[in-house]
């Protein structure tokens, strides 16, 4: 009993805590923040050896080594510490109820209707210092939903969007029960039916317009479509083609306005797990038209196929275990790649991403970024693969992924240099709103403080 009641009133603590910043999410940021007397690391720029980041209303109103703080700000003073851009992390299925769908062509779903805002998983992101999740349908789909990009905080959803999904998912690698063919079949029918579909609604909208105006018909079937593209209404779109049509870069006409206007085009992640699936993904994307928004999704076994990936120049997303590893099966020699020196040195724009729960170190982004440069990949591009380049993946960097004037004021402060492994996230501020502090974290210090014979739950007696 004494245990349990020792749990319950850590757990009712860390409650209160986590609802009372989520209610601060709710309403309006601070007037004015400072950060001061920290070494900065703005991401895009060289360091700042001492400075203050000073906020207003949620943005990064100033950086610098001398700013003038403001007399009514909310002073924090991170003397010693390393301020440091939110991390991003850029592909994430983690904080939905499911992973996938069991039906394997499902564009109309939106991960934003699946997302659980009381899942630990968004708790440890504020731990690991992530102020941005970009969560998407799991792998083991052909066309998966949109994804939705979040802050790891908040009591409902639209509480904790960042932006709406713009990114849909699909795979070239065989769903659970497919094989490649099937796989690849299924992408193809469906991209067609999508051709016919906008085909058919183009003919009928211009045969409607006919209709209005008291004309007939008077041009054939080719050219009724041609003439009826731009007479498309977003209201005639049902929801399974929308966001494929969206994809494909469709046009339509916004009702009540005259003209084409674009749905907004959508991105697309890919997800390739092996080097045969490269080729297949950058072929789908260019004969749909959607190649220049493609976003490759890759496992250890691409950097067999990093000739292809060079060709395409796309930016990709690192699997999370960084080290590929292979037995040749002559000799029994075992040979290592790691994976983003391979990608690097094809000139390729990548992202890192957290590893899985059971693995301490790799569920780091910094430490995942300081094996990047352990293995030569520059300091300054590892930095970047879990900030600016995420967010420009999103099309967020505007916002996000760096230490600027009017971007959101997401911001780490860590112990020390973020690629140390002995630094520890102290602060988290999102939107210049203090979102997470490790002195106040009660289930953090209750797993460092636990005796032996005693855990969360437990006790000695």
């Amino acid at each position: 009993m004494t245990g349990c009641s020792k749990y319950g009133s850590a757990m009712g603590l860390m409650v209160a805590v986590v609802l009372a910043v989520a209610d601060g999410m709710a309403g309006p940021p601070p007037e004015r923040v400072a950060l001061t007397g920290g070494r900065i690391i703005p991401v895009n720029s060289a360091p700042i050896a001492k400075g203050t980041v000073l906020i207003e209303r949620g943005k990064i109103k100033s950086v610098g080594p001398a700013v003038e703080i403001p007399y009514d700000a909310r002073v924090f003073d991170v003397s010693g510490k390393v301020i440091f851009p939110g991390i991003i992390n850029v592909h994430t299925w983690r904080g939905l109820d499911r992973a996938n769908e069991a039906r394997p062509v499902t564009p109309q779903l939106d991960v934003y209707d699946a997302i659980d805002p009381s899942q630990l998983f968004f708790e440890d992101c504020l731990r690991l210092g992530v102020t941005a999740v970009h969560v998407m349908p799991g792998n083991d789909t052909v066309i998966g939903g949109l994804g939705q990009v979040v802050r790891p905080i908040g009591l409902t959803v639209p509480a904790m969007t960042i932006a709406p999904g713009e990114h849909l998912k699909l795979s070239t690698t065989p769903r659970r029960g497919f094989d490649h063919m099937v796989q690849m079949a299924t992408l193809r029918e469906r991209f067609l039916e999508l051709g016919d579909y906008a085909e058919r609604l183009a003919e009928r909208r211009y045969e409607e317009k006919l209709k209005e105006d008291g004309k007939e018909l008077d041009v054939g079937p080719a050219e009724a479509r041609k003439r009826g593209r731009s007479l498309i209404r977003a209201e005639d779109v049902d929801d399974e083609h929308r966001n494929l049509l969206r994809l494909c870069g469709g046009r339509v006409r916004v009702a009540g306005k005259e003209g084409a206007s674009l749905f907004k085009p959508l991105g697309v992640f890919v997800h390739c797990n092996r080097a045969m699936d490269v080729g297949p993904a950058v072929e789908l994307a260019k004969r749909n038209g959607f190649f220049d928004r493609t976003i490759l999704v890759l496992g250890g076994e691409c950097t067999k196929a990093v000739g292809e990936l060079k060709r395409a120049a796309r930016p990709v997303v690192l699997p999370q275990r960084l080290m590929y590893r292979e037995t040749d099966l002559h000799t029994g020699e075992v040979r290592e790649t790691f994976v983003p020196t391979a990608i690097f040195e094809a000139g390729l724009m990548f992202a890192l991403v957290p590893g899985p729960d059971d693995s301490y170190a790799e569920r780091m982004p910094t430490y995942q970024a300081a094996l990047c440069v352990r293995h030569g990949v520059p300091r300054d591009v590892a930095l970047r693969a879990i900030t600016l380049t995420p967010a420009r993946m999103l099309g967020l960097e505007k916002r996000l992924g760096s230490i600027e004037p009017e971007k959101d004021a997401n911001l780490v402060v860590f112990s020390g240099d973020p690629l140390d492994f002995n630094s520890v996230v102290e602060r988290v501020f999102i939107d210049g709103i203090p979102a997470y502090e490790r002195a106040k974290d009660v289930r953090l210090q209750r797993l460092l403080t636990s005796g032996p014979g005693e855990g969360e739950g437990g006790s000695k007696e």
